[in-house]
């Protein structure tokens, strides 16, 4: 240390004169500091000197661009695309020395650089660029904005969607350099279809083909869209694929990773951090990397000349958002596809009504295998239906009727064994032996359930039922109703005690098992894959996927049942499946033929006779009576658009997240369903989205919301 530094770090050594010093510094200064508040008597940029910025509200009476200056300081970092903080809410009258001051910082995105302003009043200046990176490219913003006009949404509420937030450490990390193009790839399974190898070559080539493939069941289907991806990387362009979670992401990238190695795509998925997803996402948007595997996040993934975009399980309720706007996967791939002209790919082991209608119109074709691989490929389907189970002593006594006991028996002798039921856990709910009729509680019309196998209580009260009856017939005498993976899995253990048992649901969820004798317990989508196919599947109480009171009812009971059996070997290797569930229900049907595309044709056909959707365009408002009335009365909705109800909403059951659509406690609130022609559902989503704004502009008053396309419909 030097002498002029020790005597400076004794207390009030020189303080006088460094502040004279400071002091006529100041004052020699020939342009005073710029404060980053406001940016009072700072110069501007020279050219351009207006920033047009998207603010971060997400309200739609604000969904607009404003004006900011942009200070001189500022020119250099302020580009398109880039995050900002501005001031906003000061009003007109807080005006000093030409720039409008005040206001709280908010966040925003710089979305073009001007001359001029529209805006005859004073502007304010933009408070800083937070971040020089530009994160959001014309592409993305043109996506976000269709997306927020077709959903009745907020440009600002699509873009939080869409970009990640931001992370300034994988930020300041360089991006790896890009690979050149593969070599395509051989057609390998994909010649199992009959338009497959045409479809990979149209890939390679730059073509842009629409496919809806109903994929043969099997462990074949994650190679296949690897192999697509393959294709269109040789083609020297992008792809981007979307799973329902993240052990299907899992599946693929590893597919991806054995055709391709490492370094030609990523995996975007919520298990990877804020840090990792965001160094991954800025890869994908520096052109570093062409392909993503991911969830549904990463739909607006802004992959660099995006030549095919792919979506798996669609029916999958994962796909849509529960944060508004309430994008779907399949319709916002829809819109990459129709705008950046790129192929499209909508595959399955099922087939949903929405995919039966995009071949039915032609935007989309075929791609599926024909009877002799299929019978190949799937397993033997079986079925027990109620006159089964009434003549069967072993179903009365244990649930499991004599073929379902047989099934499991040679199955366990050469591989593991699945088991899908309808709902986790072990208290049994109740229904009426004769009728089936749900026990229901006297005192709050909650479920009963016997979690001891003997007293019956209400499941949302508590309170002891000593004398139930059917309401409906008369009887005394009550069944299970749907029984949970744990009971199931108790009792399954104690009729094979030498065999292990697992579970798989909600709270635990199994990824693979390996190819040994064991039974697996799983609820729906909770499958786990087994090395080497399962031997047998058994699925359970059938009848309780299809009763529920849901348009999509009997499609999502297909949807599930499908693909549980995909996971078993196919029938030249032995493979069984055994529903329980009535034989001459159309599903069942359904599954017995494996015959998916047929049963989303008739669905799409009685939904057409019907007006229902996807034929039709749907929109559900939702909110208090008074509000509610309100709103519809207001609203300029198309002339054709058809009202049906308003109904009320039904709560939400204790112990349930409350879902954005249900209403909160205490609280009665009731839904009307807005519906109109094929075609004019731009129409309807602009009007709901006009009176909503002008309602938020009063000062709104009790919510009311919207939701284009509601999932279910009842």
């Amino acid at each position: 240390m030097s002498s002029d530094n020790e005597r400076s770090a004794e207390p009030d050594a020189g303080a006088p004169e460094q502040l004279a010093l400071i002091r006529e510094a100041v004052r020699k200064a020939q342009v005073p500091r710029a404060k980053p508040r406001t940016w009072r008597g700072a110069a501007l940029a020279k050219e351009l000197p207006v920033a047009r910025v998207l603010v971060n509200k997400g309200v739609l009476h604000l969904d607009q661009y404003f004006d900011y200056a942009v200070p001189e300081e500022l020119d250099a970092d302020a580009q398109p695309g880039v995050r900002v903080r501005v001031r906003f809410g000061a009003g007109g009258r807080n005006v000093r020395g030409g720039r409008r001051e005040g206001g709280g910082l908010i966040d925003g995105f710089l979305i073009e650089r001007r001359a001029e302003s529209d805006y005859q009043g004073a502007l304010a200046a933009l408070a800083y660029v937070v971040s020089p990176e530009p994160v959001l490219g014309p592409e993305l913003l043109a996506l976000s904005r269709a997306v927020a006009d077709r959903y009745a949404g907020s440009l600002a509420d699509v873009l939080q969607l869409a970009v990640p937030p931001r992370n300034g450490r994988a930020e300041s990390k360089p991006s790896p350099e890009p690979l050149p193009p593969p070599a395509p790839p051989e057609p390998g399974s994909w010649e199992r279809y009959g338009q497959g190898p045409a479809f990979l070559r149209a890939l390679a080539e730059g073509g842009a083909p629409r496919a809806v493939w109903t994929a043969l069941p099997g462990p074949h289907w994650p190679e296949e869209i690897a192999r697509a991806v393959a294709a269109t990387l040789a083609s020297g362009r992008g792809a981007l694929v979307v799973v329902p979670d993240g052990r299907v992401a899992a599946r693929v990238d590893t597919a991806l990773t054995g055709l391709l190695g490492e370094g030609r795509h990523t995996l975007l998925t919520a298990d990877s951090g804020p840090e990792k997803r965001y160094r991954q996402w800025l890869a994908v948007r520096r052109g570093s990397l062409r392909a993503v595997v991911g969830t549904r996040a990463a739909m607006f993934a802004p992959v660099a000349d995006l030549g095919l975009v792919v979506i798996w399980d669609d029916g999958d309720s994962s796909h849509s958002d529960d944060n508004a706007p309430f994008p779907h996967v399949r319709e916002v791939l829809e819109l990459r596809a129709a705008h950046g002209r790129c192929a499209f790919l909508l595959g399955g082991t099922s087939c949903t009504v929405e995919a039966a209608q995009l071949v039915e119109t032609g935007w989309a074709l075929p791609l599926s295998a024909d009877r002799e691989q299929l019978r190949s490929a799937a397993p033997l389907v079986r079925t027990v239906g109620d006159g089964e189970l009434a003549r069967d002593g072993a179903a009365r006594s244990a649930r499991l009727p004599s073929l379902a006991w047989q099934t499991v028996r040679d199955g366990l002798r050469t591989g593991p064994v699945l088991v899908q039921v309808p709902r986790r856990g072990y208290a049994p709910r109740l229904a009426c032996e004769r009728c089936r009729t749900p026990a229901r509680c006297r005192h709050c019309a909650g479920p009963l359930e016997a979690p001891d196998q003997q007293d019956l209580n209400c499941a949302w009260c508590g309170r002891a039922e000593t004398s139930w009856h059917c309401e409906s017939c008369g009887s005394f005498r009550l069944r299970a109703q749907i029984v949970g993976a744990r009971r199931t899995a108790e009792e399954l253990g104690r009729a094979f005690p030498a065999v292990p048992v697992r579970t798989s649901g909600r709270d635990h969820i199994l990824d693979s098992v390996p190819d040994a004798p064991a039974l697996v317990v799983s609820t729906p989508g909770a499958e786990p894959v087994a090395e080497g196919g399962y031997a047998a599947a058994l699925l359970l109480d059938g009848w309780a996927m299809l009763g529920r009171p849901d348009l999509r009812a009997g499609e999502e009971a297909l949807r599930r049942w499908t693909s549980a059996a995909s996971l078993v070997r196919g029938q030249s290797e032995g493979g069984t499946v055994v529903i329980v569930a009535e034989p001459t229900l159309r599903a069942v049907q359904a599954l017995v033929r494996w015959d998916p595309a047929g049963y989303a044709r008739r669905e799409l056909a009685e939904r057409a006779e019907l007006g229902f959707p996807p034929v039709s365009r749907m929109a559900s408002v939702t909110g208090p009576a008074e509000a509610l009335a309100a709103f519809l009365a207001a609203a300029e909705l198309p002339p054709e658009a058809q009202i049906l109800g308003p109904v009320p909403v039904p709560a939400a059951e204790p112990g349930r997240p409350r879902r954005p659509w249900d209403a909160p406690p205490g609280e009665t609130w009731e839904r009307a369903l807005v519906r109109v022609e094929p075609g004019r559902g731009a129409a309807l989503a602009a009007a709901l989205k006009t009176a909503q704004a002008a309602r938020m502009a009063k000062g709104g008053g009790d919510p009311v919301r919207i939701r284009i396309d509601p999932p279910d419909i009842g």
